[in-house]
């Protein structure tokens, strides 16, 4: 029989999948000996089965009732007792942390007769009533589903009869109103009375944190950070601590590192008189937490010790939520912190000059997708720039963009092409889709440990919250700035996240001093690099010295080449070489198209040769001494000549005497002929069509001109002492027959220019995987093939049956809502289905050919988890844009480290 609740001394913090990650670390806390209010927890498969059937395991409710009468016997009371009651928290906890997406309820167990007791218990009828209040409010709005902004607008009014805007300043008499008018709303807006048996009210909210788990801004929160929809989420419940009992009180977050920049010290907000959610929600700018020490010392002196405690237990940055209760400190919650992309990489190198970590651990504790934000520009620190107010620095980097003030109208504008920055008052989970519109997020409230701080920190967003300077006045869509300057709701803004600073207007931004870096432009080991910089490079260089995998780039110019190579590509593994027929060169196709005989095609051919030799002279010399693999040419011909709607308008108009100024062709003779190749060529699916091999088949001499261009420029470069190294890909295979006929043709032309050279070219002809029938076939391809190249995005699209430019505007965003799959295949591969015929191609590819060399040269060759399934797979390089190139070093040595880099052949 499973078991469903466990107390928190039964747990530890190996236990995330089961107890969540807030659950395993209350009771990882307990069993060292921290201060810890005493409570349990109901476990993630207790949850699971509750959204699967619609009810809880039968054995839950008997579970639930012995670890509460353990709890009320703990603490010498039961939960709601009319005097000296037990209150407790019930509190969501996922595996993975995230920040405000599903429920809490605080002071369950308050009712008319209750709040008495705790009145009486506590001393402060103030106290008291607010607590319940809370409850009200907490409960109408998270179990009951009551618009919140019903009780945020009773609290104002409360507040302005009060004559005051701090809701400290309301006493007993107004807080007991307001329970009373909270009860009013639960009546009129959910039909029913506000529940006064303390167990029923635990129940409700044990219901209402399962349900949470799927509530829209918890499935776009997963969605967004690919989390796992099948997890479920744990339920904590606990022994209310108060840290709203009196100016000797109050609650805070501290860091035990800066988790904006990843240096040491004392990090953290502290509020007085205050419960935990106020905290978080920024609706009270914070104190910073060193004035702790001026307000209760001795807490402040415990505190210190715990931090201490716990990072060198977890070994990490530590992210705690702490409450004092007058004068006695308690431990809410601790985890591994969110922290920004420039901390990740600093705390990573701390730690092991520290001796907590090794650098094998270091290496794997960063990301690729946290080195490419690194790689986004910043702000031009030369240029000129309107500050019109500065907040917390909450999370880094440069976001420009126009100012918006509701997150769905946010949303609204990126989605039609705009770049927008979310001003709000403060933020609150209900803003997740705005905040990832956003190019970044403004608040005139909150602190950096806010809503707004903590989301945005996790999803790499600028963030710069508590800009109090700011009157954001959401009701006119504008905010005014203490020097009077008013900024209207599509104004550009422009928001250092780094800093904190607010500019009016558009700053103009400077590249990244990792670019820099990878660029050769800052040496690592100079005393002006920065400590991120030397952050930087100790982990990608021993990324490096622990990778297997080989990393490549997608490269079609020298420059790209040549930049690609600075950014550490150990070559080229996709060259396209479609590119080189556009702009002037385009006439010569037309001329291939239209011809009407040998000699014509001849013609054509013999004037893009040189063109094309031209082009891979200067690739080879940017890649010397490393490999090229240069794709035959693979799009459908007509996309080399003009819109068949835009031609038939011009020919037609020339026919009925048009002339050319207004819209006719010049010349009905050439352009009747290209209109006849435009339709004889036009396909209902093209890219299923004529292109690739097929066309190197059925149009003469086209694969060869690119073969012969490719070896005169390889044997030139050999006459002048340079090392070109030579891969000639054919495209779109899909039966050996296809590649044998490509294959003998370019061996012909490779042996007659070695010939009439006298260079050895050694040049490898091989194919792209990216036809299912490829991939199932793939031993046979092999014994034709001297090499593999996976062209996942189209063996994606083949193997899901997708029309990639139709689909994902069309209905993937459904797909995605109703967990069809949790991210796009085109984004992030799809191991069961294209990963497997990736393997299959593999395995039977080197079983038939033992020195078959495999890479992969699609869009998936720089995603950091597509990296990994490659590396797992054991192909020998991977192939991405020479942006993503560090990004996929680092990843190829997170896979090696953590043995999914071990040699599968």
């Amino acid at each position: 029989m499973p078991k469903y609740v466990y107390d928190f001394t039964e747990g530890n913090r190996d236990l995330k999948d089961l107890l969540g990650g807030k659950g395993a670390n209350l009771a990882e806390m307990t069993n060292l000996g921290l201060p810890v209010p005493p409570g349990f927890t109901i476990t993630t498969e207790a949850c699971n089965t509750y959204l699967e059937t619609g009810d809880e395991p039968t054995e839950l409710r008997d579970e639930v009732s012995e670890h509460l009468g353990a709890l009320e016997k703990e603490m010498g009371r039961k939960l709601g007792q009319p005097d000296d009651p037990l209150l407790v928290s019930v509190r969501s906890g996922a595996k993975f942390s995230m920040p405000g997406m599903m429920e809490t309820v605080l002071n369950i167990g308050l009712n008319d007769e209750s709040v008495q007791g705790l009145a009486k218990q506590a001393g402060s009828e103030r106290f008291a009533w607010d607590s319940y209040r809370r409850l009200i409010q907490m409960f109408g709005k998270t179990v009951l589903d009551i618009d919140g902004d019903h009780f945020e607008e009773a609290l104002e009014a409360a507040k302005q009869a009060k004559g005051t805007d701090s809701d400290l300043d309301l006493d007993e008499n107004d807080l007991r109103a307001l329970v009373d008018t909270f009860k009013g709303i639960v009546r009129d807006q959910a039909g029913r009375e506000f529940p006064t048996d303390p167990r029923e009210q635990m129940d409700f909210a044990v219901r209402a944190v399962f349900d949470s788990w799927n509530a829209p801004r918890a499935i776009l929160y997963r969605r967004q950070e690919r989390i796992p929809a099948d997890l479920g989420t744990a339920v904590n419940v606990v022994a209310m601590v108060f840290g709203n009992l009196g100016m000797d009180s109050g609650t805070g977050v501290a860091f035990t590192r800066d988790p904006g920049s990843g240096q040491q010290g004392i990090y953290g907000d502290y509020l007085q008189n205050a419960q935990g959610e106020d905290v978080v929600a920024g609706v009270r700018n914070t104190l910073p937490l060193e004035q702790l020490e001026e307000i209760d010392k001795p807490a402040f002196d415990q505190l210190l010790e715990i931090m201490k405690t716990l990072e060198d237990h977890y070994r990490d940055l530590c992210d705690i939520e702490f409450t004092i209760e007058r004068n006695k400190l308690w431990m809410l919650q601790t985890r591994v912190g969110k922290r920004t992309a420039g901390a990740a990489f600093r705390i990573a190198t701390q730690l092991i000059d520290q001796g907590l970590i090794d650098i094998d651990e270091a290496v794997s504790r960063v990301t690729g997708d946290q080195l490419a934000q690194l790689m986004f520009p910043r702000f031009d620190a030369d240029a000129d720039k309107e500050q019109i107010a500065k907040g917390m620095n909450a999370s880094p980097g440069a976001a420009v963009g126009k100012a918006v003030f509701d997150s769905d109208r946010a949303e609204q504008m990126a989605n039609s092409g705009e770049a927008v920055i979310l001003v709000r008052r403060e933020t609150n989970p209900d803003d997740l889709n705005g905040m990832i519109a956003a190019q970044g997020v403004l608040t005139s409230r909150g602190g950096k440990t806010s809503h707004a701080a903590v989301v945005a920190r996790g999803m790499g967003k600028t963030c710069v919250c508590g800009a109090e300077e700011l009157d954001v006045d959401l009701k006119n869509r504008k905010f005014t700035a203490r020097d009077g300057t008013v900024v209207e709701e599509g104004d550009v803004i422009s928001i250092d996240g780094t800093s904190g600073a607010v500019y009016l207007g558009e700053v103009p931004v400077q590249p990244s001093e990792v670019v820099q870096y990878f660029e050769g432009e800052i040496d690592p080991d100079s005393d002006e690099a920065s400590d991120l910089v030397k952050a930087v490079h100790r982990v990608i260089s021993h990324a490096d010295e622990k990778r297997q995998l080989k990393v490549r780039a997608n490269a079609d110019t020298p420059e790209d080449s040549e930049r690609a190579r600075r950014f550490g590509a150990q070559g080229i593994g996709l060259c396209r070489t479609e590119h080189m027929f556009l702009g002037e060169r385009r006439q010569h196709v037309e001329r291939l198209i239209l011809a009407e005989g040998d000699d014509e095609r001849h013609a054509a051919l013999d004037a893009l040769e040189p063109l094309q030799r031209e082009d891979f002279v200067g690739i080879f010399t940017a890649m010397d001494g490393l490999p090229v693999t240069v794709r035959l040419l693979d799009p459908p011909l007509h996309e080399f000549l003009p819109d068949l709607t835009d031609l038939s308008v011009k020919v037609s108009l020339a026919e009925a005497g048009v002339g050319a100024d207004k819209g006719g062709s010049d010349d009905v003779e050439r352009d009747g002929k290209l209109l006849d190749a435009v339709r004889r060529l036009h396909e209902a699916n093209p890219m299923l069509g004529l292109r690739g091999v097929r066309l190197g088949l059925v149009v003469p001499g086209l694969f060869g001109m690119q073969v012969k261009a490719i070896a005169e420029a390889a044997a030139q470069l050999k006459a002048e002492g340079k090392d070109p190294r030579v891969e000639i890909m054919v495209p779109l295979v899909g039966a050996v027959q296809e590649l044998e006929n490509i294959r003998d043709e370019a061996r012909g032309i490779l042996a007659e220019v070695q010939e009439s050279t006298g260079q050895d070219l050694g040049a490898l002809v091989g194919t792209m995987i990216e036809v299912p029938r490829a991939a199932l076939t793939a031993g046979q391809i092999a014994e034709a093939a001297e090499f593999f190249s996976f062209g996942t995005n189209d063996l994606t699209q083949m193997g899901w049956g997708f029309s990639r430019d139709d689909v994902e505007a069309a209905f993937f965003s459904r797909y995605l809502e109703l967990g069809i799959f949790g991210v796009s295949p085109f984004e992030s591969l799809d191991r069961e289905g294209v990963g497997r015929l990736v393997r299959i191609a593999t395995e039977e590819g080197r079983a038939a050919r033992p020195d078959l060399h495999v890479g992969v040269c699609g869009e998936h060759g720089g995603d950091p988890d597509s990296i990994h399934f490659f590396a797992e797979v054991g192909l020998d390089y991977v192939s991405c844009s020479p942006f993503r190139v560090p990004v996929a070093r680092l990843e190829a040595g997170r896979a090696a480290i953590v043995g999914a880099g071990s040699d599968s052949r």
